[in-house]
């Protein structure tokens, strides 16, 4: 009789400092720039219009095969999706599920030769914005199966035999899901604690993933699990292809929301699973760089649900605001009800740009869009959530009402509140806002820091500082003095955006106001040098300021795109002036941010809070929070709980 095997011990989170964590970033983001970029250029004080304008197109035969499938969507989400059902009942009915599957919506964004549907990625969001608006919950599955679950990595990085086993099954029947998450790992990767130990032609892989999203229904996962570095194995951070079926792999809890209701995001606990090397994405060690890359193209999922969502904040506030009377004339004509519409009219405009110009950007290939990307992830998310909240300010206490009591009582079943909680999420799904300022900033700053990294770097040796300020002096000597004068300055640039409404100041500003953003930039580093990394407000606000730049420039060349194309070129041209008067003032405000705040205060408030100092202040209430520790043990080792995990055949 033999022996079962004992369970190899499993270490927990590892413990690294704040600098090797770093390392562990910087080593997975792509370290060179071989394609232009706008919004790069746009960081360094360089408005490259010519980069975006004229607007790129798809293809005609893409757009044809685009638009029949959003036909055949629009009357699914029209005669099969009860947005309403899945709220109640915080369940995609399977049927609902198995019909998506049966129109081809698993495949839409793989190749035609692997059963998918071959859409271009501006399609692939017309859609997810479309099925968004009839459940939330349905774009995140469609979205998180194909943006960041297996056939984007595999599209990307896999092998030809892995390409050929999985993204057929992708297309049309397998749901997938990506699982980096842990109890103790958010978007610290570095201390990651699921393992892949190497045992023969396998892989043994031990640990807990947590909010894996499609985990519930999944039938294949991408996992992120540490390989420990051995003879003939590099070791790292490493990406699997994994069946959900296989022995040892149990979801332990489907989680539960406030919004998002019918998503399928659980807990899943590897126990000694075993997985064919074969089934390894890349190489040892390349994981954080194959979720990092995938996610260039992959987050413009969320902004696309984003657009969609502020399209039907237009549509409710248009319609409520002037059915709704108050003091003898509708809500929608009286001024501080009206700036909210205008808010959400010219927000939209200025989202479906931002989103539009990136996506053929990602199609044609011929820009490196992973800073656009990352823009719109953040704007697109933020955004979005202050039109949801300004619609629920008009609707008044309609908004605060949920659909099923507004049915109930025999009034149209608006769900305003539900759009709110819905979005909420996307300000931390796929990097949360404050991740994404920082991961933005540092590639903002990437020439700077190619440049003159090594002067800031308190571990580089003098010989090493005195080669990069050698370096630094010759790169400095030709770019700062392009950031004095450009032609932001002339009455008469971008004269072609200047029709009945003039855009050309607008674009005026961009390039005059990205020339002040990058002096700005230069100065703090010259100021904080290696301190600079620590401070986050600034940063933040740089990016945002970034962000408001590059959506400016989206709506005035898409504004121009439509006057050409003759279609709704006038109203586009109005939305876009109102956008970028809007934003103006946001930029303005950021600017004087930079300087004026409290930044340094809050960071002694802070101390005090964690301290105690303050701890009086929170006498006088009771705590209805229940009992259990602040992060669930994620100890590995076989689960003790049932398998919730239900596959949909």
């Amino acid at each position: 009789m033999s022996a079962t095997p004992a369970t190899p011990p499993v270490p927990s989170s590892p413990t690294v400092t704040e600098r090797e964590a770093r390392q562990v970033a910087e080593a997975a983001r792509e370290q060179d720039w071989r394609k232009p970029s706008f919004a790069k250029e746009l960081f360094l004080g360089r408005f490259r219009l010519d980069l975006i304008h004229p607007h790129p197109l798809p293809a005609d035969e893409a757009a044809q095969r685009g638009e029949e499938f959003l036909a055949k969507l629009r009357d699914f989400c029209e005669t099969k999706i009860d947005g309403a059902l899945i709220e109640r009942e915080a369940r995609i009915p399977d049927e609902v599920i198995t019909g998506l599957k049966e129109l081809g919506a698993l495949g839409m964004k793989i190749d035609t030769k692997y059963g998918g549907l071959g859409l271009t990625q501006v399609y692939y969001n017309k859609a997810l914005a479309l099925v968004g608006s009839a459940s939330p919950a349905i774009g995140a599955l469609l979205s998180a199966h194909q943006s960041i679950g297996v056939p984007q990595p595999l599209k990307m990085f896999g092998t030809r035999e892995q390409r050929e086993t999985f993204l057929p099954r992708c297309a049309r029947t397998d749901i997938s899901a990506f699982l980096l998450t842990e109890p103790d790992v958010g978007s610290d990767p570095a201390r990651l604690a699921t393992t892949a130990v190497p045992e023969g032609d396998h892989y043994v892989l031990d640990g807990v993933k947590l909010w894996t999203t499609n985990g519930v229904v999944a039938d294949l996962l991408v996992v992120m699990a540490r390989v420990p570095k051995s003879e003939g194995h590099r070791g790292g951070i490493t990406a699997f292809v994994v069946e959900a079926g296989s022995e040892g792999i149990t979801v332990e809890n489907r989680n539960a929301f406030m919004g998002l209701r019918g998503l399928e995001n659980g807990v899943t606990r590897f126990h000694r699973v075993r997985v064919p090397a074969a089934h390894r994405i890349g190489e040892e060690g390349q994981g954080l760089k194959i979720a990092l890359t995938t996610l260039n193209t992959g987050r413009l999922s969320l902004p696309a649900m984003c657009v969609g969502a502020g399209k039907w904040c237009l549509k409710i506030a248009r319609e409520w605001s002037a059915a709704r009377e108050q003091w003898g004339k509708p809500v929608a004509l009286h001024e501080a009800v009206g700036s909210k519409i205008s808010f959400i009219a010219a927000t939209t405009f200025a989202l479906e740009a931002v989103l539009d110009l990136s996506s053929q950007m990602a199609d044609e290939d011929r820009n490196d869009i992973r800073i656009e990307a990352a823009l719109a992830k953040l704007y697109g998310s933020e955004m979005a959530c202050l039109m949801a909240d300004e619609l629920v300010q008009v609707r008044g206490g309609r908004g605060f009402e949920t659909a099923d009591s507004l049915r109930a009582r025999g009034e149209r079943a608006v769900p305003a509140e539900q759009l709110l909680r819905d979005l909420r999420i996307n300000r931390i799904f796929e990097g949360s806002t404050e991740i994404m300022h920082l991961l933005i900033a540092r590639e903002a700053v990437d020439a700077h820091l190619s440049v003159a990294g090594d002067l800031i770097d308190p571990e580089k040796s003098l010989g090493d500082k005195a080669r990069a300020g050698a370096g630094a002096g010759v790169f400095y000597a030709k770019w700062l003095p392009r950031l004095v004068a450009g032609p932001g300055q002339l009455p008469g640039s971008y004269g072609d955006f200047k029709h009945a409404v003039d855009l050309s100041t607008h674009l005026r500003y961009v390039e005059r106001t990205s020339r002040k953003l990058a002096r700005s930039t230069f100065y703090a580093m010259s100021r904080w040098q290696g301190r600079m990394e620590t401070k986050q407000g600034f940063l933040g606000r740089i990016v945002d300021i970034g962000a408001e730049l590059f959506a400016m420039s989206a709506a005035c060349v898409r504004a121009e795109l439509l006057r050409r194309r003759d279609e709704n070129g006038r109203e586009a041209y109005q939305l876009a002036d109102a956008f970028c008067r809007q934003s103006r003032i946001r930029v303005e405000e950021l600017f004087g941010r930079l300087w004026t705040n409290t930044d340094d205060l809050d960071r002694k408030v802070v101390k005090g809070v964690l301290s105690g100092t303050y701890a009086w202040l929170e006498q006088g209430v009771v705590d209805p929070s229940g009992d259990g520790p602040w992060i669930a043990d994620a100890s590995p080792g076989p689960s003790t709980k049932e398998n919730v995990h239900r596959p949909i055949r």
